[in-house]
């Protein structure tokens, strides 16, 4: 192995490094929120319905800005734009633990989403380019993984903080380790893009790179079945710890140890995926939009489970199962989004899969779960009937998604050509 060689696998495996912590911190400062959430709620007299629009607008803020991101990071550098992000985000993480009313926690939280949805759209991007494709689903993988091990920091280390110090504190404690990382991405090798420009050397605007993207059909099924499974995931991430609290009566640290033990098995589930992902590429030429398809089905049924029984006994059981099976098909869709576009819409077609996970289910799940609860009442049954409801979404988004896999041959010949299926 020659000099330069050596050099490019230690700076790609440096990249995955800084951008996968970034991926864990961007985590435990999104679910902070929902380890605060009933203390928060208590202390400033806010309704379920009001929490879930304080979670909605953060989603929406990452929806909304993912795709400019997504379009500037395709032009710019994106290091340097990741590690901008980084600082922007953790400052606004900060502010939401000063906050004293509805709008003082909502507007930093709006901001916070904002921030992260840079790094959702740069992040895949700059590792896709510095790995070569037959691993892609591998490195995604433990990419995807650090998703999960924030959660479960967040989870435990968040409640265990709540309770001993207030539901400000983690707000600032988990903003540091985002300005450090923040720094410390300036300093990464960027990659060469081809600043926005088509085969012909011509400039790509906005709306010609949506219409190429929207043009690729397995990336149709794969941006709206990634919404309809973010509809259950958010509904998780969001409202789980409250409703364990309600139902079984636990404090923040004990709701946020349950919810990290789950989220702790869903770090295997990531690499399990992306392995499996890859393996049954080789033998099936739509493996990797069938392992998504096939993991939300078992997702579904584990989670329906799960809430129906509490997450206690058996629905603790079904719980790691569903921690698992959430994870283990975003490294092959994350792969996926990647294989089927041109090289100079890479960072785009991730930040129009971000736009469209939240925009079109996921960004609205925390507020239809927090009305739907207090449409039933509220309180414990109200929203464990919430949350069962929140479960048709994983089930629709496999369908879409096995829908999808006619298309991923063809679609992924097609980029590597340099060229965009017309249909």
């Amino acid at each position: 192995m020659n000099n330069g060689e050596s050099s490019r696998k230690l700076h790609a495996w440096l990249t995955l490094a800084v951008c996968s912590l970034l991926y864990m911190v961007n985590y435990m400062d999104r679910v902070v929120f929902s380890v605060a959430l009933e203390p928060m709620k208590k202390e400033l007299g806010l309704t379920d319905s009001e929490m879930g629009i304080i979670g909605t607008v953060f989603l929406l803020g990452i929806a909304f800005f993912a795709l400019p991101a997504g379009i500037i990071m395709d032009r710019w550098r994106r290091a340097k734009a990741i590690g901008l992000m980084a600082i922007f985000w953790s400052l606004f993480t900060w502010l939401t633990g000063l906050g004293r009313s509805f709008l003082t926690i909502l507007l930093p939280r709006a901001m916070v989403g904002i921030g992260e949805a840079g790094f959702s759209a740069g992040g895949p991007a700059l590792i896709s380019a510095a790995f070569k494709q037959e691993m892609r689903s591998r490195v995604m993988g433990i990419f995807n993984m650090f998703i999960m091990l924030g959660i479960a920091i967040g989870m435990l280390a968040g409640g265990k903080i709540v309770t001993a110090y207030g539901w400000r504190t983690p707000f600032f404690v988990f903003a540091v380790p985002g300005f450090v990382l923040g720094v410390i991405a300036f300093f990464l090798k960027d990659y060469k893009t081809e600043g926005g420009l088509d085969r012909e050397g011509r400039k790509i605007g906005v709306m010609a790179a949506l219409k190429t993207l929207l043009r690729i059909p397995t990336l149709r099924w794969l941006f709206i079945g990634y919404a309809m499974q973010n509809v259950l995931a958010f509904s998780y991430l969001q409202w789980t710890p409250a409703f364990l609290e309600r139902t079984r009566g636990l404090s923040s640290a004990e709701a946020g140890k349950v919810m990290g033990l789950v989220s702790f098995a869903s770090i295997f589930g990531a690499l399990i995926g992306g392995f499996l992902a890859d393996r049954w590429q080789k033998s099936n030429q739509a493996g990797r939009m069938l392992m998504p398809a096939l993991t939300m089905a078992v997702m579904t049924l584990s989670w329906t489970a799960s809430v129906a029984l509490e997450f206690e006994g058996a629905g603790f059981i079904t719980g790691i199962l569903f921690g698992v099976t959430l994870m283990m098909g975003l490294p092959a869709m994350s792969s996926v989004s990647q294989d089927v576009v041109p090289s100079r819409l890479k960072a785009t077609s991730w930040a129009m899969c971000v736009l469209c996970m939240y925009l079109f289910g996921g960004g609205w799940a925390p507020y239809i779960t927090g009305a739907i609860s207090d449409s039933l009442g509220g309180g414990a049954e109200g929203l464990k009937s919430a949350l069962l409801f929140a479960g048709i979404g994983g089930a629709i988004a496999s369908v879409l998604l096995f829908m999808g896999s006619r298309h991923y041959k063809r679609d992924s010949d097609l980029a590597l050509a340099g060229e965009v299926k017309q249909d």
